[in-house]
């Protein structure tokens, strides 16, 4: 109002300008404090963005970094040679004790960032230098408000020559088998007798010394999408099992429900799936315990277990605290060719009196309860809570994933099953029975896949056991005879030598 009236009143010259300034001040003088200090502060809470928090993901997957606060922040990017740098420049930020935070939260172990400098480099705008070990993809991408997060500007550092999941599991294999190869006393991390010494060594061995010194890449399944554009640091190497050596699976002398043991002449794959990690915590209980903490440890010691079987090896979708979207976890298990998919999480609901284990499959007809339905929904919006940058090919690759098949299904269904049965062994059920709902990330069309929920996280009691590491050991053993029983009836086929 006092604005338009200066308007409408100021006289015309350079005096009449100057009358009007005088006559502006009078009129402020007669306002109260209060009032003033509105008017004072107001440019600064309508342009000013305020930092919230920052945060650093470090992961051999890629590093990702994220800034958040409380209205939307604008970035451009790019990236510096001779050394290897990347420059940001936010637009209407000024340098805040928050933001310097970021500095130390660089830590020697991160495989991509070697430090990082922060500064006002012009009014209203922060630069931020990344000084990085290796030459990087970078993502930069902004997320709206969601769940108990602000706006969000994240930075994703992806290696231009990413870690091979195939590499990964067939390195492992090989030192695995030299384990078994040297060990004076072939025992599993369960008691139960492992491989013959000297079973699959020397044929791992060789190849993989033959690849190294010729450079020679086999042929393997398209990567995924994510790391599609980039050349893999190592070749994929074939594991071929002796031809007249099958491994045997152990059977404890003890366990009454151990099944007959099989011929097998190849390894059996197994993904698991730590659910949620990274800036998606998942469920959190009543004393502060993360799903994304509690599942991933239980995944550790379920590989540990998968290992020590002579005719089984594992892959983690996630083998640290880091976010990997939906698509990415089965593109992963894809990858490898994996034989089974486990995907573990621990349950929560509104009322901390719900308890129980489940075990979940896929369904394409719809769930199959109103539970199921409502935990598939709060599953699948984890790319939006944890943050992926759902660019075209996310989406694609995502569309892809509604190829799942009748089958598939009906082998999830069955793995589900003697999962369920194992681990009411140990543990309550919540429903007697595999349950059925569209769970995105168990749409791997060629994969028997399932989820299984451990525990309500929710509930204090369970989330007291999920806490325990005896009882962590023994959901990982429930899985693992689960696991075991369905390939003894089920005996896989075979698949491409090259894994």
């Amino acid at each position: 109002m006092l604005i338009k009236r200066l308007a409408t009143d100021r006289p015309d010259g350079p005096d009449g300008l100057l009358q009007a300034r005088r006559k502006w001040i009078a009129q402020c003088l007669k306002f109260s404090a209060g009032t003033a200090v509105l008017t004072l502060a107001g440019p600064q809470l309508v342009f000013g963005a305020g930092i919230v928090a920052v945060r650093v993901w470090p992961a051999e997957d890629y590093t990702r970094v994220t800034i958040e606060s409380d209205t939307p922040l604008v970035a451009v990017h790019r990236m510096v040679r001779d050394p290897d740098r990347l420059v940001v420049d936010i637009d209407g930020l000024d340098l805040s004790p928050t933001l310097r935070e970021l500095v130390a939260k660089i830590t020697p172990n991160d495989p991509y960032i070697q430090t990082v400098r922060v500064g006002q480099n012009r009014p209203r705008v922060v630069r931020m230098v990344f000084d990085l070990k290796e030459n990087v993809a970078p993502q930069v991408f902004t997320l709206l408000p969601i769940g108990s997060y602000k706006n969000r500007l994240v930075f994703d550092l992806y290696p231009v020559n990413p870690p091979d999941p195939l590499w990964k599991l067939v390195r492992d294999t090989e030192e695995k088998q030299r384990r078994f190869a040297t060990s004076a006393s072939p025992t599993g991390a369960d008691g139960v007798a492992g491989a013959p010494a000297g079973a699959e060594e020397d044929a791992i061995g060789a190849l993989v010394r033959k690849f190294d010194e010729k450079g020679d890449v086999p042929a393997t399944t398209a990567p995924p999408p994510a790391i599609a554009a980039a050349k893999p640091p190592k070749p994929s190497v074939p594991v071929v099992p002796k031809p007249n050596a099958p491994v045997v699976p152990p059977v404890a002398q003890n366990d009454p429900t151990a099944e007959r043991p099989f011929k097998m002449r190849r390894l059996l794959t197994v993904a698991i799936d730590p659910g949620h990690g990274g800036e998606d915590p998942g469920a959190i209980g009543a004393s502060g315990s993360r799903e994304k903490d509690v599942v991933l440890q239980i995944a550790h010691r379920l590989r540990a277990k998968i290992d020590a079987q002579p005719n089984m090896r594992a892959m983690m979708t996630r083998d640290a605290d880091f976010f990997v979207p939906l698509n990415v976890r089965v593109q992963k298990a894809r990858r490898v060719q994996a034989d089974l998919f486990v995907s573990i999480h621990a349950d929560a609901f509104l009322s901390p009196e719900a308890k129980g284990a489940s075990v979940f499959a896929l369904s394409e007809r719809g769930a199959s309860s109103t539970a199921a339905r409502w935990l598939a929904n709060k599953e699948n919006s984890s790319d939006l809570i944890g943050g992926a940058n759902l660019n075209k090919d996310a989406q694609v690759a995502r569309v892809l994933l509604d190829l799942s098949t009748t089958a598939q299904i009906n082998d999830s269904l069955q793995v589900g099953k003697a999962v369920l049965q194992e681990i009411g062994g140990i543990n309550r059920l919540h429903k007697g029975s595999v349950e059925q709902a569209g769970f995105a990330v168990l749409k791997a069309p060629d994969i028997p896949s399932i989820l299984v929920e451990t525990a309500f996280i929710s509930n204090p009691e369970e989330e007291r056991k999920l806490n325990d590491d005896s009882h962590q050991e023994q959901l990982a053993n429930a899985i693992l005879r689960g696991i075991r029983s369905y390939f003894a009836k089920n005996p896989p086929l075979s698949k491409n030598p090259s894994v």
